[in-house]
């Protein structure tokens, strides 16, 4: 059975960071892409970011480029995303997912889901 375990979320002032984990376990995900969406109150799940399955190449929303980087280590089946120069826009639930379609930005392309942690920003 496979299972998406987050850790790492938590209450940070704005302008601070947090680093979230994503450890898989019932299958090795080594090829899969794997990515980190959100989902604030009233809104819908959006995509954050996301990484190849050989950790080569990574894809951003505008809203975290250049402060959010993902990263994964194979050896252990886990994806990180390191938050920096947080805002209190950043507030939301943040889930992992491994990839079964083609598409990184699409949360449909993602086939496995984590039950999510909770990121809080204050301002």
């Amino acid at each position: 059975q496979v299972q998406l375990v987050e850790s790492g979320g938590g209450l940070v002032q704005a302008g601070g960071s947090l680093r979230l984990s994503c450890a898989a376990s019932g299958r090795t995900f080594s090829n899969s892409g794997r990515g980190w969406f959100r989902q604030a109150p009233g809104k819908e799940r959006e995509f954050v970011a996301a990484i190849t399955g050989s950790g080569g190449a990574s894809y951003y929303a505008d809203s975290v480029k250049g402060r959010f980087t993902i990263s994964r280590d194979n050896a252990e089946n886990t994806v990180y995303l390191q938050m920096n120069s947080m805002k209190p826009e950043d507030t939301a639930i943040y889930s992992c997912a491994v990839m079964a379609g083609a598409s990184y930005y699409d949360r449909r392309a993602y086939r496995y889901w984590g039950q999510g942690t909770q990121v809080t920003v204050s301002s």
